[in-house]
């Protein structure tokens, strides 16, 4: 099935009703309704639509600094972004993806480039991103204490628990108890779409007793086949290492549940990067050729 036809797929979701989709100025954004109720916060995901930049001949909001587009272009994204928040006098605040489990705690804007994947606070006027284009976004929000984070999830970062060790991270600088965090999972790259060697799945087996839970089907075996000829391939042509299709939102909701997020207080989206690229970015379907997209949160001291 080439790229044109293929038709989306939608996640089954329990929680596809507790999204909202907000547009302004031609910028679409995505957000979660259980966060829309704190009125000192802010937050959002973003989506392809609007923007600056041109990408397949249409406009495109790509809000990370690719080689096929300008410096100038992404800067005025963000600032649209910001715009379409409202929050335009709110420090931006990104990392240099690693695909780590390194956390940033920041305070005030940094004099450089933070390294990491997941960055907290607990300090208004700054508003912490993440960029995806597949990997999971996750945002997660102390309604007691007023703290939140960021988080940039790919099969990495899941496989060292970077969810689970921000949340140690918030629970340690600002006293935060699980029971009173609300996590938001935004659009990333489905089961339906998400090939794994091997490799991979042994090790996801070797962290998590139930690893096999995310897999499907459950590929650890790297082995050749000493029965060539039973495969059907030419003489000295081995049939190539069996794939298994990951669900890396599954992972991360349970490890913010076995962490002691309530599961009423995970919101996942039912949106898969790969299936709907009419409206999100995704490397795995469009290549080094695709956008960025941004999960933000920030707290603001509006009364």
């Amino acid at each position: 099935m080439t790229l044109a036809t293929r038709r989306p797929v939608r996640r089954k979701s329990r929680t596809a009703s507790s999204w909202r989709s907000q547009r302004r100025d031609g910028i679409e954004v995505l957000q979660v309704a259980a966060l829309n109720r704190l009125p000192w916060l802010v937050h959002g995901f973003s989506t392809r639509r609007g923007g600056r930049s041109e990408l397949h001949s249409a406009r495109a909001l790509n809000l990370g600094f690719t080689q096929w587009d300008t410096r100038a272009q992404v800067e005025v994204n963000r600032r649209l972004l910001k715009s379409s928040l409202d929050v335009e006098e709110i420090a931006l605040i990104t990392l240099r993806q690693i695909h780590s489990d390194v956390i940033h705690l920041v305070e005030n804007v940094p004099l450089q480039a933070l390294c990491g994947d997941s960055v907290v606070t607990n300090r208004p006027g700054l508003l912490l991103a993440v960029q995806t284009a597949d990997c999971v976004p996750i945002l997660l929000v102390d309604t007691k204490n007023r703290a939140a984070a960021a988080v940039h999830a790919g099969w990495r970062g899941t496989l060292k628990r970077i969810a689970a060790k921000t949340l140690g991270r918030m629970r340690m600088s600002y006293g935060t108890r699980s029971q009173d965090v609300i996590a938001a999972l935004g659009p990333s790259i489905g089961q339906c779409c998400y090939e794994v060697g091997p490799e991979v799945a042994r090790a996801f087996a070797s962290q998590f007793s139930n690893a096999r839970d995310w897999f499907d089907p459950f590929e650890t075996d790297e082995e050749p086949n000493p029965l060539q000829w039973l495969s059907r391939m030419p003489a000295g042509h081995p049939a190539p290492p069996k794939k298994s299709r990951l669900d890396l939102m599954a992972a991360n909701i349970w490890q913010l549940a076995d962490a002691g997020v309530p599961s009423s207080q995970v919101i996942a989206s039912p949106l898969c990067t790969s299936c709907r690229s009419d409206l999100l970015f995704s490397y795995r379907r469009e290549g080094a050729g695709t956008g960025r997209l941004m999960a933000v949160v920030g707290i603001h001291d509006r009364k």
